[in-house]
């Protein structure tokens, strides 16, 4: 299954010279995710297993980490987990087709987005693309805002509470960025699956996990949140005031 002629000039030549980490055991997916990705002009590095994939990702420096959530040595969630602690690299898992648990185990250990198998590799290289490009300061500066004790530095990807810099995920931030941008409002799972995800259907686990995350980061006690609250049956709420902008 190698990619077609052609493909290289139609799947992002903007994003050509990114490194991606590819981790997974079985060679043939590891294989023809590799050419796909190679073919959209990216630079891919490889790894069979946890130990493997955790030097490789120190060694590499990678912009982006597909990763198999069944790995021999260390899992796949263990090697998130552990690569999470020290760097906020984007992470694709890969899960099993109709494993809810191991799509909400991945996602809680810190991954940014799921596939699961079997996947179509146009789908990967197109969700890879995507993540890469929300990751990638943009060339058109936006002003930074402030809002109650956050401050939103979209340029450069980065958001303050209290002068605190927060170490987020690609995902987190452009949750907690879009519900900073649209304060006080009541969004649905699915709205947020659509507008920060650009997803049009998808598993509504996913905004949960990610929700609980960003509380996790935001919130002096988690478990009972005074900033993003959850609104019974509706969806979720930034509660914050905005307090200026420069």
């Amino acid at each position: 299954m190698a990619p077609t002629r052609g493909t290289e000039r139609t799947l992002g030549d903007d994003l050509r010279d990114r490194r991606v980490l590819v981790v997974e055991d079985d060679a043939m997916v590891r294989e023809v995710a590799a050419d796909y990705l190679r073919s959209a002009g990216l630079i891919v590095d490889q790894a069979t297993d946890g130990f493997s994939a955790l030097s490789a990702a120190e060694r590499t420096r990678p912009d982006l980490i597909v990763l198999d959530r069944m790995l021999p040595g260390i899992d796949g969630a263990e090697v998130c987990r552990r690569i999470r602690d020290r760097a906020s690299t984007p992470i694709i898992m890969l899960t099993a087709l109709g494993s809810t648990e191991e799509r909400i185990e991945g996602l809680e250990a810190g991954a940014d987005d799921y596939l699961a198998k079997p996947f179509s590799p146009r789908e990967l290289v197109l969700r890879v693309q995507s993540i890469l490009r929300r990751s990638i300061t943009d060339t058109t500066p936006e002003a930074a805002f402030d809002l109650g004790g956050f401050r939103v530095d979209a340029s450069n990807r980065q958001i303050f509470k209290d002068g605190r810099l927060l170490g987020l995920s690609v995902r987190e931030f452009d949750l907690l960025a879009f519900l900073l941008k649209h304060p006080n409002q009541v969004f649905s799972r699915a709205q947020l699956l659509r507008e920060v995800w650009q997803w049009s259907f998808g598993d509504l686990s996913t905004v949960t996990v990610h929700v609980r995350r960003v509380r996790e980061k935001i919130e002096d006690e988690p478990a009972k949140p005074e900033f993003l609250t959850t609104e019974w049956g509706v969806g979720y709420r930034l509660s914050v005031q905005r307090s200026g902008k420069s």
